[in-house]
């Protein structure tokens, strides 16, 4: 087959050759909107200098560098939660943005509040999840006194002070865990619900949405106080195990951050995942494997492509244009798995 011309690009892109050589060689300035359309056509039909315009363009775009702070590198939510942004990050085509990614190995205020200023001076906008602390608060105010804006993601930090937060609305995922628990038990009963952290603002919203719900439309159940496991697979196994060796009654489990694992290890111990109604957030290999086995009655997942994807126009948005005067909040609606869903 005959190797594309430039006369075929210019006829593709519906330009001149002067204006194909213009771009490929930078020899004089052209329109971005030429530029694009130039491109795209050495790029759909497979011209060899096609990666020789692409860095033309890009010598000349914008170049912003983002800060990314998650938790648990090994997690395979977190895992999956970065290669949608980084997924996101490669769709834009008309910014160079850099990802400058660093991970919490506790769920402790002061390394976020850490990892947070370390961020100062390298990036221009931050993206993190963690615990809400006024510790935290002091190193969000810090970067944005030096221009440089912080969005919360999954549960709220800073608020006041960050730009936004992105994530579900956590009141409503609670509540609708609740709605759940009190449609899928056989009958009313105990219900144990494990947080990761007493500052976690997110799973702090899914306790008070449950008990909400709870206290309104199944007054029946009793709703036991919270545990915190840590987000460990381990604490939270041996924690459910406890609990049902003293409460014979229990008929709902709730986990509202990490540490799932341990609870479908427990209920498959126990020989109890068939008189529980089980629910977790994220769908992973382990709670996907969980549905399938009917050990689990639900899983609420966060809708990530869709999220990173308003996370890097918003981040993109925020540097071009300013901060907004008044912080705000982007919900995206949890999805829900049951087994029948797989």
């Amino acid at each position: 087959m005959k190797r594309p011309t430039i006369t075929d690009v210019a006829t593709m892109a519906g330009v001149s050759v002067a204006t194909v050589d213009r771009v490929l060689n930078g020899r004089l300035p052209v329109r971005e909107e030429t530029s694009k359309k130039v491109y795209a056509a050495a790029e759909k039909i497979g011209f060899h200098g096609t990666n020789i315009i692409r860095q033309r363009m890009m010598a000349d775009m914008p170049s912003y560098n983002f800060g990314i702070i998650l938790r648990k590198e090994r997690q395979a939510f977190y895992q999956d939660f970065l290669a949608e942004i980084q997924l996101a990050v490669s769709a834009v085509k008309d910014r160079r943005i850099q990802l400058n990614v660093q991970y919490a190995r506790s769920g402790e205020p002061g390394e976020l509040a850490e990892l947070l200023m370390g961020m100062s001076g390298r990036v221009h906008a931050v993206a993190a999840t963690g615990p809400d602390h006024h510790d935290v608060t002091a190193a969000v105010t810090s970067l944005k006194a030096k221009g440089i804006p912080t969005f919360s993601l999954l549960t709220d930090l800073a608020q006041g002070v960050r730009e936004a937060y992105l994530g579900t609305n956590n009141m409503k995922v609670g509540r609708s865990a609740a709605w759940m628990v009190s449609k899928v038990s056989r009958a009313p009963g105990k219900v144990l619900l494990f947080l990761g952290g007493h500052r976690f603002h997110g799973h702090s919203l899914r306790e008070m949405g449950f008990r909400s719900y709870m206290r309104e439309y199944a007054p029946d159940f009793q709703v036991l106080d919270a545990l915190v496991n840590l987000e460990t697979r381990r604490l939270t196994y041996e924690m459910l195990l406890d609990t049902l060796s003293r409460h014979t009654d229990l008929v709902g489990v709730y986990c509202m951050g990490g540490g799932m694992e341990g609870v479908i290890e427990a209920l498959k111990d126990s020989n109890k995942s068939e008189q529980i109604t089980c629910l977790v957030n994220e769908l992973t290999p382990e709670s996907r494997q969980a549905l399938l086995e009917r050990r689990l009655a639900g899983v609420f997942q966060t809708p990530l492509r869709e999220l990173c994807v308003d996370l890097v126009a918003t981040m993109v948005h925020t540097i071009e244009n300013g901060m907004a005067e008044s912080p705000g909040q982007r919900f995206w609606p949890a999805h829900l798995w049951v087994p029948e869903s797989i």
